[in-house]
C-alpha cells in the first residue's frame, strides 16, 4: 500500500504517439488516478484518445504553431529547455519516465524524484555516429555533430538531478552506470494483463506449433529497429510477413518490401492481440533496452526470434522462449528463420506464456509501490 497523503506528479518526455514507454506512463497513472501529467509535447490525435481523462499540463513548446509541433524534430535545440520550465513545486513526488527529456526536471528540495528510465539518450551515446551516417542527406547535417556535443553534456548533467534511478532492465542499468556514472535498480516494464489473454490461462498439448503461417513485427517503423534486414530476409524466402505499426521509415520500408509483405499500419489493442494470437512466430531484429514488443507475443505463446543484443537477452529463453540471431543482416536472420521451422513443433505455448509472467504488469506496480514505499 503507497503511503497516503503524497501529492504525485508524472513527467513524461512526449505524448505524440503509442508506444512502449506511452505503456508504462499508462500504469503509472493507473497507480496514481489523481496525479497530473507533465509532458513537453501533447498530439491528441496520435494518442487515439489515450490518457484522454488526464490533466495534462504541456511545455511552452506546444504553443508552436502546428506545422512545427508535427515536425516536431526541429524543436530539437529547445528540447533540454522545456522540462526545466515546469513548474513542481507543489508536489512531494515526482516520478518522470524518461528515454530522452524528463529526467531534466528541476524540483524543490524536498521533492523527491524517481527517473524510470527508458534509456540513456541514444542518438548522443552509443548510437550517435549510426545517427549521423542515417541523417547525412539533411542540409542542416553540418550542425548536427556540434549539437549532439552540447546534447550529451546536458544529458549528463540532467542525469543527476533525480534522487533515484530505476532502469528498465539490466542492460540499462549498465548503460546507466557506463553514461551517466551512477547506480539504478532495474525493474522491468509491465506487460499487459495476464488475465486479458485468455480466460482459461492454459492451453491443450494439441495447440503447440504453428498456427496461421504468417510471422509478425509489431514496432514503430524507425531506421534504428532495423526491420530493412527482415524484410530482405523474408524477400528472399518469400514466407508471409504481417508488420504492423506507423513511423518515418513506413514508406521506405514499402519500397523493398516483396508481395508476401504486409504493411497493416497502426491497430487498436484487440486486433493486435488477434494477429498475437495466430503467428508462427514474432521477429524482433533491435538493439533495444528492453522490448515490450515481444514480451507480449509470449504473453500469446508465440516464439520470439531476437537479435542476442540488448534487452532481449533477458526475455528469450533460447530454444524454450525463441531463438537468437547474432546479426542485423538479411542471410542471419534467414538462418535463424530457418533454424526455428526445424524445431517449431517442439515449442509449448504454455510454457513461453509462463516465462512472460515475469513481465506483467501486476508485478510492475507490486516492485515499483515497494521501491516508492522504501525511498518516501
Amino acid at each position: 500500500m503507497l503511503k497516503k497523503n503524497l501529492k504525485v506528479a508524472l513527467v513524461h518526455d512526449f505524448l505524440i504517439q503509442y508506444g512502449g514507454a506511452e505503456r508504462v506512463l499508462e500504469v503509472m497513472a493507473e497507480m496514481f488516478p489523481d496525479a497530473p501529467i507533465y509532458t513537453l509535447l501533447h498530439d491528441r490525435e496520435k494518442m487515439r484518445g489515450k490518457f484522454e481523462n488526464r490533466q495534462i499540463h504541456t511545455s511552452f513548446l506546444q504553443k508552436f504553431p502546428k506545422f512545427l509541433r508535427k515536425r516536431y524534430r526541429w524543436l530539437l535545440p529547445l528540447f533540454p529547455v522545456a522540462p526545466e520550465t515546469f513548474d513542481l513545486r507543489d508536489y512531494d513526488l515526482i516520478i518522470s519516465s524518461s528515454g530522452a527529456w524528463s529526467k531534466g526536471i528541476v524540483t524543490k528540495l524536498n521533492t523527491k524524484h524517481i527517473a524510470y528510465i527508458h534509456s540513456p539518450m541514444r542518438f548522443v551515446w552509443d548510437y550517435s555516429e549510426k545517427y549521423l551516417a542515417e541523417n547525412r542527406k539533411e542540409k542542416l547535417n553540418f550542425f548536427i555533430r556540434p549539437l549532439l556535443t552540447y546534447l550529451r553534456i546536458w544529458d549528463k548533467s540532467a542525469a543527476d538531478r533525480p534522487d533515484y534511478l530505476i532502469a528498465n532492465s539490466k542492460y540499462t542499468k549498465d548503460r546507466i552506470e557506463k553514461y551517466y556514472r551512477r547506480k539504478s535498480i532495474a525493474i522491468y516494464p509491465p506487460v499487459g494483463s495476464l488475465s486479458l489473454i485468455r480466460p482459461s490461462g492454459t492451453f491443450s498439448q494439441g495447440e503447440k506449433g504453428k498456427k496461421e503461417g504468417y510471422f509478425l513485427i509489431v514496432s514503430r517503423l524507425s531506421a534504428y529497429k532495423r526491420i530493412n534486414c527482415v524484410i530482405e530476409a523474408f524477400n528472399k524466402l518469400e514466407l508471409p510477413l504481417i508488420i504492423i505499426g506507423e513511423g518515418g521509415e513506413r514508406k521506405h520500408l514499402e519500397s523493398i518490401a516483396n508481395k508476401n509483405i504486409r504493411f497493416l499500419g497502426w491497430l487498436p489493442d484487440e486486433k493486435i492481440s488477434k494477429y498475437y494470437e495466430n503467428a508462427r512466430a514474432f521477429i524482433f531484429p533491435t538493439v533495444d533496452d528492453f522490448g515490450i514488443a515481444p514480451v507480449e507475443a509470449m504473453m500469446h505463446g508465440v516464439p520470439v526470434l531476437a537479435i542476442r543484443k540488448g534487452g532481449a537477452k533477458e526475455i528469450v529463453s533460447e530454444g524454450i522462449t525463441g531463438e537468437f540471431f547474432g546479426a542485423q543482416t538479411a542471410e542471419v536472420v534467414a538462418d535463424c528463420i530457418r533454424r526455428f521451422m526445424e524445431k517449431e513443433k517442439e515449442y509449448d505455448r504454455q510454457v513461453i506464456i509462463n516465462k512472460a509472467q515475469e513481465f506483467s504488469k501486476e508485478r510492475f506496480k507490486r516492485e515499483l509501490e515497494e521501491y516508492i514505499n522504501h525511498i518516501a
